[in-house]
């Protein structure tokens, strides 16, 4: 298995211009956000998106979400998100957006966490949707899985 290095000295003013740079013009430099993205960590990131952010006065997220499609645009947007914001997204995507209810996605978001951070995943659920995770388990769900959310 492969290890990535991340450089512990970077500037994230350099890596939003680039960044910048492959999202401008006719498609968007793969490439490059996987150089830059790829060997940085999670803070490191964060730090990117906060400095993009300032600097363009856009969210990375939103730019990188309109410029990439398929699953490599599902993978880096997941991956630019805190852990608590992703997981929101992925309950979202379990509730509403397949025929059929993930049911083992669900379950296994809701026990992997403490009371406390699963709190802050509900809490980035609200903030992202405008809507309570309970409030749209319960419309989507049925059964005991409904009994549960009640």
């Amino acid at each position: 298995m492969a290890t990535l290095i991340c450089p512990e000295e970077h500037s994230p003013v350099t890596d939003a211009e680039a960044i910048r740079k492959a999202c401008k013009g006719w498609g968007t430099d793969e490439k490059a956000l996987i150089s830059i993205l790829g060997h940085r960590n999670a803070s490191q990131r964060k730090i990117i998106r906060k400095t993009y952010e300032e600097m363009y006065n856009e969210d990375l997220v939103k730019r990188l979400e309109s410029e990439l499609s398929g699953h490599f645009e599902r993978a880096v947007y997941r991956w630019m998100l805190d852990p608590q914001e992703r997981d929101a997204v992925i309950l979202h995507v379990a509730i509403k957006e397949k025929p059929i209810l993930d049911y083992t996605s669900i379950i296994e978001l809701s026990c992997i966490y403490s009371p406390q951070d699963f709190l802050a995943v509900k809490c980035a659920y609200q903030a992202r949707y405008k809507r309570s995770l309970e409030e749209d388990l319960a419309q989507h769900c049925t059964g005991d899985l409904r009994k549960a959310c009640n």
